[in-house]
């Protein structure tokens, strides 16, 4: 954990300062460093520009990253380097790739020339151990052909790591020229095989995972997916079907008591509409009887029918039947009764159709 450290907002500081130079403005070729910790190439120019030779900030004339730092949406980009060729760290023009023993910047395997089986020596694992079986090791270009037992180069480069409570410690990357499947060990400087999963370890180059865990054993690779087993679907499938009848049935209980209520109200206003159908209908038979029952002849319950103010004497029809249209049914056949017309059952008939549909 020991180690130089420098804050990370200080390492901002000096990575992109806030009094970077741009073009056509000086600069000076001995600020051009690689930052404490993090090891990123930085000089007095900002982010577009480099210092050439003339110690001028200049603009760039090529880029590394298919997407880089510091430039405007509509700004043009330098051009990427061609096959055979590279982008140094300055970015300032694309280079030759370096031949075996050639001198490198840090961790840039891709400046150095590839070996001519470098099919059978890159590193496919994606863990970044060489670029077509070529590497950087101190500052060097190598090729990662060392074989089994063989002696071997190693290159320990520290970064510092920053934690989200803003802590810090030293993560140290070990890296060799072995080929594939092999790795340099620090005490004996020679390739030795790689460890499978949780065989002892010390550090994450000896793994296959390139992975040793805090337990000192090689676990699994950072970037495999977790694969549970068949068990683990069964059980997710019950519990979503047993949640879903669950929640059927729970609603169902839940919902009775109003289902219960509305059935009431409809009950109810059926009882109130067939009782109310039924007085009707009991009015309607009272009302048949009592004209039925009615005298044939004079009389003063006929004429008491007629006679709401008390007066029994026939004299208080005689407007009534002389009322024309406006008289009812029922009154117009009393009436021609009293004349003396009509017979027993042209009565009842006038009563039914006549009397009994005008009163009502």
């Amino acid at each position: 954990m020991a180690g130089i450290v420098l804050p990370l907002t200080l390492l901002s500081f000096f990575a992109f300062g806030t009094n970077a130079a741009v073009g056509n403005e000086s600069c000076s070729l001995a600020d051009q460093r690689l930052q404490i910790g993090t090891f990123q190439f930085n000089s007095d120019c900002d982010a577009m520009w480099f210092c050439n030779s003339s110690q001028i900030c200049d603009w760039k004339g090529c880029r590394r990253d298919d997407f880089p730092f510091g430039y405007d949406p509509d700004q043009a980009l330098p051009e990427k380097c061609p096959d055979g060729q590279f982008c140094p760290d300055e970015e300032d023009a694309c280079q030759s790739l370096l031949a075996v023993g050639s001198p490198c910047q840090l961790n840039r395997d891709d400046e150095c020339e590839a070996p001519p089986n470098f099919k059978e020596l890159a590193d496919n694992s994606g863990m970044g151990l060489n670029v077509n079986g070529s590497v950087c090791l101190n500052n060097v270009c190598m090729w990662a052909n060392v074989t089994l037992g063989l002696p071997c180069v190693i290159e320990n480069t520290p970064y510092i790591v920053y934690t989200a409570d803003g802590g810090e410690y030293i993560d140290i990357v070990s890296r060799g020229n072995c080929r594939t499947g092999l790795y340099c060990d620090a005490s004996q400087k020679v390739c030795m095989q790689s460890k499978d999963l949780g065989v002892q370890c010390a550090a994450d180059k000896e793994c296959v995972s390139y992975n040793c865990l805090d337990t000192g054993v090689c676990g699994k690779s950072a970037d495999k997916p977790n694969h549970v087993g068949r068990w683990v679907y069964v059980v997710c499938g019950i519990g979503i079907f047993g949640g879903i009848i669950v929640t059927v049935i729970a609603m169902f209980f839940f919902h009775r008591k109003q289902r219960e209520v509305e059935r009431e109200k409809r009950m109810q206003y059926w009882r109130e509409q067939n009782a109310f159908r039924q007085n009707i209908m009991q009015m309607q038979e009272t009302a048949r009887h009592s004209l039925m029952s009615l005298p044939m002849n004079g009389g003063s319950q006929r004429s008491s029918i007629y006679n709401r103010d008390g007066i029994n004497s026939e004299d208080s029809t005689l407007p009534m039947l002389q009322a024309g249209s406006k008289s009812s049914g029922l009154r117009h056949y009393v009436s021609e009764e009293q004349l003396g017309g009509g017979s027993d059952e042209n009565m009842v008939m006038n009563q039914g159709e006549k009397g009994y549909n005008s009163r009502f």
